[in-house]
């Protein structure tokens, strides 16, 4: 480009000097020597301005810059014309040929030589082009002056074109130079991370070339792997074995039969340790098509691949117990269900609840929970065969899928064995823990031709197994689907059962074992539906607890029974049964103070009976609510005493005011059991001994009676004295009586 504008301005410089010679003795002096400063003065200014600058070392010029280029060029055309139009027709036919031959040959320079600015050549181009056309006219040379407009269209014509051709060049060479940096810093950046290497073999597949990066991978030096083969460098031990793994064996397919590669993931023996390589390959072939090996590239991604396979690894096992988890039995059960179908055989499914697990984790926390689960696992783990697969489901439920289950009789002892497994003493923590199991087994296809179906069918076992009171196996029966439905009809009714006004209250009387006068009332829930009749409370008071509606249950039945005690003597009190689940309810506490004060019944005229079952939920504040309850006056009574764990923490946390003894012991103390006659003996000398009253339930002979009476308890409810009765049976019993010595006559009752 500097010598471009170089050979400009000499070119320039020196057709100005020819046309002074042409127009020595024609043309004013004065004129022609202005004309020449001014040629000179113009063409050595620009080259000057232009080097300084450093226009021709920049890859680009500012739009100021190429105004002045313009502008230049606009300059040299004006004197070039004036040169034409006045200095030629000034003389004869020579001059005016000589001068139109000088600018003739600057206009085919310009073209030449400015196609970057074409904008500038166009310019110059155009004036000269009009001025020597019009210097012709001006002499007649009307031929001559349509060749020089004609010229002059044809450069500026050349001066886009090449333009143009100038543009598209440097465009590609600015995209050659931008690819050319991406693949540097790609190549860059591939030789500072070492992530992959280079490998490259011969037509014998033998190593040739070796980089120092694959040797590097190898763990040895680039001398010693020179020349060897790629395969046995790789397979290490196997290749004297021969017993390849699967990936090696496509590789070396792959190898013989010439054929391209990519991303393949094969295992490798690098000294004596199994690493993953990921490689690449192509063949390389010269312009004949002859093969002349293989070239390629490969990465150790061993640490990708462990985890990987972790992943994997917790996706189908239970982190806790290191038991196969839900995914992979669903995924068994489906491959054993395939078999069965596929041979005409059977396969099973059990489901496993452990029984008592939950008081485990209620009173000794979680971690113990979790370690005792670990131990259940263990001994589950060692009571399996081939034929089995053991997981855990989640929380404390386990599953076995048996993949052969065609012997009944075998699925009847693997259910026992595992009951009687899981039900031996563990030892955690320097606890001694007791837990059980309940089964339910399904067998397939008979119970379920589907994965969920056979999953649903054991439930439905497991759950009658549950409902049997825990430690049993049930295998499942087409009966169960039906308890199922109707349980499932039957909590939709109970839903609608308040609305629909479906519920009662029956009162149950409680007596002084000493003057058979009514101390109260236990109240007892009733619900008499249009479809299932009056349903016992044995079968809609879990259903209700399951389904969460015991809470507005158990207010409406506390609402209730303080309006009714309201009819009643002011001796008498009513005692209503609250579960656990409305102890936990947040705003139990509110609504007992509610139900006292829109009935206006007196707090100490309420006993709230509660069961054992409270204490196991030590996280869940129900003691907090038990002490809150007593400062509000209320009595507490603790219901079936002695029927479960029985533990005397339990009264020395909680100040309760009666005990209330099972009746399968008052029935036992009247057979005179001594077991039973010793339990009743121990609750009443400890209530005594604690400030409490104990009440005997479920008398119903006189025998049973006096034995209450002798063993020293404070009250007596059952059949003997009252069943229960509807409020305006119970109302009447009060009826002509005084309310201080009120009695019973058990004949009428």
């Amino acid at each position: 480009m500097h010598q471009n504008g170089f050979i400009k301005m000499i070119g320039s410089i020196t057709c100005g000097l020819l046309a002074v010679q042409f127009c020595i003795g024609q043309v004013n002096w004065l004129l022609l020597g202005a004309w020449t400063l001014a040629v000179f003065g113009l063409y050595v200014y620009s080259y000057i301005k232009a080097r300084k600058e450093a226009v021709w070392e920049r890859k680009s010029i500012s739009r100021r810059e190429n105004i002045d280029v313009i502008l230049t060029s606009l300059a040299g055309g004006l004197l070039w014309s004036i040169a034409v139009v006045l200095f030629g027709p000034s003389g004869d036919l020579n001059t005016m040929v000589g001068i139109w031959a000088l600018v003739l040959c600057l206009m085919v320079g310009s073209a030449m030589l400015m196609s970057a600015v074409p904008l500038a050549s166009i310019v110059f181009i155009g004036m000269c082009g009009l001025s020597s056309a019009f210097g012709w006219y001006l002499i007649n040379g009307y031929q001559m002056a349509m060749a020089s407009a004609a010229i002059a269209m044809l450069l500026i014509a050349s001066c886009l074109m090449n333009g143009r051709s100038f543009i598209n060049r440097k465009i590609a060479e600015a995209n050659l130079n931008e690819k050319k940096e991406v693949v540097s810093l790609l190549l860059r950046e591939f030789e500072d991370t070492g992530a992959d290497w280079l490998w490259q073999t011969d037509t014998s597949r033998r190593l040739s070339h070796v980089s120092p990066r694959f040797a590097h991978a190898v763990g040895r030096t680039a001398e010693d792997i020179e020349g060897r083969p790629f395969l046995q460098l790789v397979a290490g031990q196997a290749w004297d074995s021969g017993k390849f793994p699967p990936a090696l064996h496509e590789l070396a397919e792959k190898l013989k039969r010439r054929d391209s590669f990519s991303n393949m993931l094969v295992p490798v023996m690098i000294n004596d340790v199994t690493r993953w390589w990921e490689i690449s390959a192509s063949p390389k072939l010269d312009e004949n098509g002859a093969f002349h090996g293989f070239r390629g590239v490969g990465s150790d991604v061993t640490e990708q691949r462990e985890s990987a396979d972790k992943i994997s690894h917790m996706a189908r096992f239970d982190t806790l117990t290191g038991l196969p988890n839900r995914l992979q039995l669903t995924e068994t059960l489906g491959k054993a269900q395939q078999d069965s179908d596929k041979w005409n055989g059977r396969c099973g499914f059990m489901m496993i609840d452990l029984d008592r697990f939950k008081a485990v984790n209620d009173t000794l926390g979680h971690p113990v929970g979790d370690r005792l689960l670990a131990r259940v696992s263990e001994r589950l783990r060692s009571i399996m065969t081939d034929n089995e697969l053991c997981g855990r489901l989640g929380g404390d439920e386990f599953a076995i899928v048996i993949k052969d289950a065609s012997d009944s009789q075998y699925m009847d002892m693997l259910g026992k064995k595992i009951i009687d497994t899981l039900s031996r003493p563990y030892e955690v923590d320097q606890h001694t823990l007791y837990i059980g199991a309940s089964v339910g087994t399904a067998i397939g296809p008979r119970d379920g031709r589907t994965v969920e179906m056979l999953m649903r069918s054991a439930d439905l076992a497991l759950y009658r197994s549950k409902d049997q009171g825990g430690g049993a196996h049930n295998q499942y029966e087409p009966k169960l689907h039906v308890h199922a439905e109707e349980r499932r009809v039957m909590e939709i009714a109970l839903r609608k059962a308040l609305d629909n006004d479906e519920f009662s209250l029956n009162y149950q009387p409680v007596v002084s074992a000493d003057t058979g006068g009514v101390m109260g009332f236990e109240a007892l829930l009733r619900w008499t539906n249009p479809e299932f009749g009056i349903v016992s409370p044995a079968k809609f008071i879990p259903l209700a607890e399951d389904a969460r509606l015991i809470v507005p249950i158990g207010e409406w039945v506390m609402r209730t029974a303080c309006k009714e005690a309201m009819k009643w003597p002011a001796t008498v009190k009513i005692a209503v049964n609250v579960s656990a689940d409305q102890l936990t309810d947040p705003s139990f506490l509110d609504m007992v103070v509610s139900a006292l004060h829109d009935s206006e019944l007196p707090a100490q005229r309420l006993e709230i009976e509660v069961t054992e079952s409270i204490f196991m939920r030590e996280g869940t504040g129900a003691t907090q609510v038990l002490d809150q309850i007593i400062g509000l006056g209320i009595n507490l009574s603790l219901d079936d005493f002695g029927t479960g764990y029985s533990s005397l923490g339990y009264l020395r946390k909680t100040r309760f005011s009666t005990i209330k003894v099972d009746r399968s012991f008052v029935q036992g103390a009247a057979k005179k059991v001594p077991e039973s006659l010793a339990i009743i003996r121990a609750v009443v000398a400890m209530a005594d001994s604690l400030g409490m009253t104990t009440t005997a339930e479920g008398a119903e002979t006189e025998e049973e009676v006096k034995m209450i009476q002798k063993l020293g308890c404070s009250k007596i409810q059952g059949y003997y004295f009252g069943r229960p009765m509807a409020s305006h049976d119970a109302l009447e019993l009060f009826k002509d009586h005084n309310p201080d010595t009120l009695k019973i006559d058990d004949r009428a009752a």
